[in-house]
C-alpha cells in the first residue's frame, strides 16, 4: 500500500519482467482448446465449472470466512486440487486439521494486500517439509489464493511456472524452440504471474473473449500444460496429475484444474482418506484420523 503523509516516501512497485511469449504457440493452443472441448460441452462449460469452483472457495474462505472453516469443508476444497487430494492424507494423519487451519488463516490474513502475497505464500510453504513429497503445499496455497479471489490473484501453481526446474506453462508458450536446453531467467513470483495473466488476457481479448477472463486464462494454460504432459510428461507429472491409461483430449486439462473431482453418480471424490477409501463430498469424516494407509497409493 502507498504510504500516507508527505514525509513518507512512496514504495516503488516491483519491476515488471519482460515475457517473450509466442503468438503462434498461443493461437495454436487456443484453437486446440476449442476443438478439444467441443466433444464434452464446449469451452463455456469448462469456464462455468471453474466459476462454480471459485464460488465454493469464496464462500468458505473469502472475506474472513477461513476462520470458521470446518474440517469437512476443507476436505471438500482439497478434493478440487489434484496434487493435494492425492497426497495430503498422510500429512493430516500426522499433524491434524488444526495445524492446516492455522496455515490457511495466516495465508489469507491481509489477502487484499498484493504486496505481501509472496511473503504469505512462502510462509505457508515453509510450514511443510521441503521435500519431494510435500511439493503439493505450493499448489494448495496457490489455488486457495486464486480461487478465493480470482480477480485479484493469478493462478501461481508449479505447473504454471517453476523457475527452479524451468518447467511450466511459461516455458511451453515462450518464444523460440530452444527452451528445453536453456533457462528462462524469470522468477516465479507474484509480479511474474500477474504480468503473464495480463498478457494472456490481452491475447484472449484479441480473439474475441471479454468475459470470465481469469477462468479463460486458467483453462488455456491448463490445456497448454496438458498437451505437454501428453507429449513429453515424465513419470512424476503423471503421478501428480494423471490416472494412467488413454483418456479423451480434455482429461488432463480437467485434472490439472481439479474439475474431475467428483463422480456425479456416487458422490465420491478422488481425495483418498487415511484408510484408503474415497472421500464423499460433504461427508463428516475425519481425514486426519489415525491410520497407517499409504496416502500415495
Amino acid at each position: 500500500m502507498w504510504a500516507i503523509g508527505a514525509h513518507k516516501a512512496k514504495v516503488p512497485a516491483p519491476a515488471r519482467p519482460v515475457l517473450d511469449l509466442s503468438g503462434p504457440k498461443l493461437r495454436s493452443a487456443f484453437e486446440g482448446l476449442v476443438d478439444a472441448a467441443e466433444n464434452t460441452g464446449g469451452v463455456e462449460r469448462y469456464v462455468g465449472a471453474l466459476a462454480l469452483k471459485a464460488s465454493l472457495f469464496e464462500e468458505l474462505l473469502g472475506k474472513g470466512q477461513v476462520g470458521e472453516l470446518t474440517e469437512t469443508e476443507f476436505y471438500d476444497l482439497a478434493a478440487f486440487i489434484t496434487p493435494v487430494r492425492r497426497r495430503i492424507s498422510a500429512w493430516l494423519g500426522r499433524n491434524g486439521f488444526a495445524a492446516m487451519h492455522g496455515c490457511l488463516v495466516t495465508l489469507l490474513d491481509g489477502w487484499s494486500d498484493h504486496g505481501t502475497a509472496d511473503q504469505r505464500l512462502g510462509t505457508f510453504v515453509a510450514s511443510f517439509p521441503a521435500d519431494r513429497e510435500h511439493r503439493w503445499s505450493r499448489d494448495l496455497a496457490a489455488e486457495v489464493l486464486h480461487f478465493t479471489a480470482p480477480d485479484r490473484y493469478p493462478l501461481m501453481t508449479r505447473w504454471m511456472w517453476d523457475n527452479r526446474v524451468n518447467t511450466g506453462v511459461l516455458r511451453e508458450i515462450w518464444h523460440g524452440d530452444n527452451c528445453d536446453a536453456g533457462t528462462i531467467p524469470v522468477d516465479d513470483d507474484f509480479t511474474t504471474f500477474v504480468t503473464m495473466r495480463e498478457e494472456l488476457e490481452g491475447f484472449l481479448q484479441g480473439n474475441g473473449v471479454f468475459r470470465d477472463l481469469p477462468f479463460y486464462v486458467d483453462l488455456l494454460c491448463a490445456h497448454v500444460y496438458a498437451t505437454y504432459i501428453n507429449d513429453k510428461g515424465g513419470q512424476y507429472l503423471r503421478a501428480d496429475f494423471c490416472g494412467g491409461g488413454r483418456e479423451d483430449s480434455m482429461a488432463h486439462t480437467r485434472r490439472l484444474l481439479g474439475l474431475d473431482a467428483v463422480d456425479t453418480e456416487s458422490g465420491r471424490t478422488r481425495l483418498k482418506l487415511i484408510d484408503g477409501e474415497a472421500y464423499v463430498l460433504g461427508e463428516p469424516r475425519r481425514l486426519s484420523s489415525q491410520g497407517s494407509a499409504d496416502a500415495n497409493s
